[in-house]
């Protein structure tokens, strides 16, 4: 009697589970199907449009050459050998059946467990149903089986040189990404059950939002991550008080209002990168770097870059460095009077800073007293997936595609830091943007990774060849103002910071750079990433730091032995600045005497978008 029970109960669940993928008001499934189908086609003439125009021309072509080229390589060395094909087919096949079989068992025994399992902390198949129901859970067995098969072609390839290997690495994780049944409304069970629960009104509002994103890249897909109608910069982000008191071609130099009677006597420059924009050092608050620093007694000045048009198409490092970072000493001397100088750079800022630093010792020009990198390359032999996109080919044809316009468009800047990314950064905000739906929720961060910028031409070839494709910092054959840089000319004390979980600057390359410099390096490793590795304000309590020895020997030896300390390192810095030089001064209005501000902090040049 209680086995019939039992089986009643089963049937009940089962025929309960079928229920929720099926349509229960077809005619109003059908006309909602009308509706989407309208509004993909009002983004497919949102896409077509600009290229009928001639307003934008694809660009497709080369990285797809790429990735052919890349495969070609592969799939030679898999089948020049009958014998190693058949057997990486085998594998294949074996695969499928282990997940055959085991899902045949488990018909009889739920308690089975899958034969492959997703990766732990893969929140693509955390719905149920990829495991109670035989159909998605076999879907995301065969996707799991299928796409490791295909890392493990690449990573067992024998005869590959390494930028291969790696850029072969990197084009299977997009595809595999890419075709994962999560992202699909037939064998994704959250999508299917919503889209028969709201008898399709998911996918109409989905397809509005994609033909808007499509409007609003001008032809191409401007994938929104946050809700930006929640925030505004110069209202609710980038709100520290300061003023603009100069402006260059590629620069405006802002200064902070101080908050303490004292402040250090050194004022403090920051240098941020100029592919994005500098507010990711003042979000919020409670997240601002720069209003801390402020808090702890520094006369904060910060270069905020232009966001590039055609007029700017020539401006290559030497003219962001003479009219950028030396603009900003100069403009700080003027405002406060004082010649030396504490300097920050982050990420590409830093390393436009470190050859800054290496021509002024050249040029007699010692302002700057010490220097603090953020997630900063000088040594790009390691310089992580950034480099798939560098070598001779790919840079070739980006700088045939920036000669018309004389930048980079931002967008494309943007989707190549997300690849980095995809299956947090892409993938996510599809699904849920485009299939479910819905709103992304307000987030600055996200909101701050959306606002792009351009890359001026001269500028971008510059750095993506000497840096990347040549590595010439490091080799003393980078040369700038006719002069050949060498980093042992930099003697000045550096604050070396780097990010455990870092993409993008890896922390096993920032320190490697560290033994370039010509002075003392402190390495300090923050835990996290390329951001809230860096944006990790003490009373958040969040992430630990490493301290440690000098930057010597290997990175993985300097790791084990180094000192694991909790929460931000930003008070550790603060007590090496302070070991640099703690006299103070009066505290110091915007400006000073001498300049009359031009406009209120953030500026002008941070409020252009692309």
């Amino acid at each position: 009697m209680a086995k019939s029970d039992d089986s009643g109960s089963d049937q009940k669940k089962q025929h309960s589970s079928v229920d929720q993928y099926l349509v229960k008001d077809p005619e109003r499934f059908a006309v909602n199907l009308a509706r989407a189908v309208e509004e993909a086609g009002k983004a497919a003439a949102a896409w077509t449009g600009p290229r009928e125009k001639g307003e934008v021309r694809d660009t497709m072509a080369e990285p797809m050459t790429d990735m052919v080229k890349t495969f070609s390589k592969l799939t030679e060395y898999w089948l020049s050998d009958p014998a190693r094909a058949l057997e990486a087919q085998t594998r294949l096949f074996s695969g499928y059946m282990d997940v055959w079989s085991n899902a045949i068992r488990r018909m009889n025994d739920t308690e089975i467990e899958d034969a492959v399992k997703p990766e732990k902390g893969d929140k693509r198949f955390q719905d149920p149903e990829w495991g109670q129901n035989a159909f998605f859970d076999f879907i995301k067995q065969a996707y799991l089986v299928t796409s490791r098969w295909a890392g493990d072609l690449v990573e067992h390839a024998e005869g590959l040189d390494d930028h291969t290997r790696h850029k072969a690495q990197f084009y299977v994780r997009q595809i595999t990404q890419a075709i994962s049944p999560s992202n699909f409304l037939l064998t994704n069970p959250e999508i299917f059950r919503e889209t028969v629960a709201s008898n399709g009104e998911n996918l109409v509002r989905g397809m509005k939002m994609l033909a808007e994103d499509i409007a609003a890249g001008h032809g191409d897909l401007k994938l929104r991550q946050a809700d930006n109608s929640s925030f505004e910069v110069g209202r609710n982000i980038a709100t520290t008080p300061g003023k603009v008191i100069a402006r260059s071609d590629v620069a405006e130099i802002i200064q902070y209002e101080p908050s303490t009677d004292k402040v250090l006597k050194r004022p403090l420059l920051i240098c941020p990168p100029w592919i994005n924009k500098f507010y990711i050092l003042d979000l919020n608050p409670e997240k601002s770097f720069i209003r801390w620093a402020v808090e702890q007694g520094h006369s904060v000045f910060v270069i905020s870059w232009v966001n590039p048009d055609q007029r700017h198409g020539r401006k290559d490092w030497e003219a962001y460095i003479r009219e950028g970072i030396q603009f900003g000493l100069d403009t700080v001397e003027e405002a406060t009077g004082e010649r030396e100088v504490n300097a920050i750079g982050y990420c590409v800022g830093g390393t436009l800073l470190a050859a800054a630093l290496a021509l002024m010792a050249r040029e007699g020009d010692e302002r700057i007293k010490s220097v603090t990198f953020f997630t900063t390359q000088v040594d790009f032999t390691y310089a992580g997936d950034l480099k798939v996109f560098v070598d001779e080919e790919q840079i070739a044809a980006l700088e045939r595609s920036m000669e018309g316009k004389g930048f980079l468009d931002g967008t494309k800047m943007a989707t190549a830091f997300n690849m980095l990314r995809a299956g947090d950064l892409i993938w996510p905000y599809v699904v849920n943007n485009y299939m479910r739906g819905k709103e992304p929720m307000p987030f600055d961060l996200l909101y701050w990774n959306s606002d792009s910028t351009r890359m001026s031409a001269a500028n971008h070839s510059f750095y993506l060849r000497n840096c990347y494709l040549e590595n010439n910092l490091i080799q003393g054959k980078m040369k700038l103002a006719g002069r050949t840089l060498s980093l042992a000319d930099v003697t000045i004390p550096v604050y070396n910071l780097a990010a455990r979980e870092d993409h993008i600057a890896p922390a096993r390359s920032v320190f490697l750079g560290c033994r370039f410099f010509g002075g003392e390096v402190d390495y300090v490793m923050a835990g996290s990433g390329h951001i809230a590795g860096v944006v990790n304000p003490p009373a958040a309590k969040k992430y630990q730091h490493w301290t440690g020895g000098k930057p010597e020997g290997d990175f993985e030896g300097w790791v084990a032995n180094a000192t694991e300390n909790p929460g931000s390192w930003w008070p550790h810095w603060q007590a090496w600045i302070e070991k640099q030089d703690a006299s103070t001064s009066k505290a110091r209005k915007p400006g000073g005497t001498k300049l009359k501000p031009i406009a209120d902090a953030p500026g002008e040049y941070v409020r252009v978008r692309v």
